[in-house]
């Protein structure tokens, strides 16, 4: 588990249902396979600008919430392959951390990439053409 895949979860626990202590949102957190201590659930909720209200924990307005590592960051650490198959680009990273890289390719904004799809550590990216598929693919291999 990596700290921008956790952040992730846990905006989406607290954007689907009020949860008022960090007990509840650590039970929320093993029910999606995340395990974590108060200490780093406490780190999260700072780092994220949540705030503890009435209706349990909220994002300030205006803050915009950590999420992580650039592409550049992440790409260098966690992809190991990228094959291109027509418009799409298939990219292989270390286990537990292609959510971060598709997370992160789509933060870019880059033309090319139409979408992302993540498993565990293997991620789909649709791209316009083949053309943009392989360029693509070099890009992303010179950041590796």
């Amino acid at each position: 588990m990596n700290k921008s895949y956790r952040q992730g979860q846990i905006l989406k626990v607290i954007g689907r249902q009020q949860v008022h202590t960090q007990d509840e949102l650590a039970r929320e957190l093993m029910k999606v396979g995340l395990q974590t201590t108060q200490v780093t659930l406490s780190r999260d909720i700072r780092e994220l600008g949540l705030a503890k209200t009435a209706g349990g924990y909220q994002r300030f307005a205006g803050e915009a919430p950590a999420f992580g590592p650039d592409l550049a960051t992440i790409a260098g650490e966690f992809l190991t392959d990228a094959r291109v198959a027509q418009n799409l680009l298939v990219l292989r990273t270390s286990p537990g951390n292609a959510s971060s890289l598709a997370s992160a390719l789509d933060r870019e904004s880059w033309e090319e990439v139409i979408g992302t799809l993540a498993g565990d550590d293997t991620v789909l990216v649709i791209t316009g053409d083949n053309e943009q598929a392989i360029a693509l693919r070099d890009r992303l291999l010179s950041l590796a």
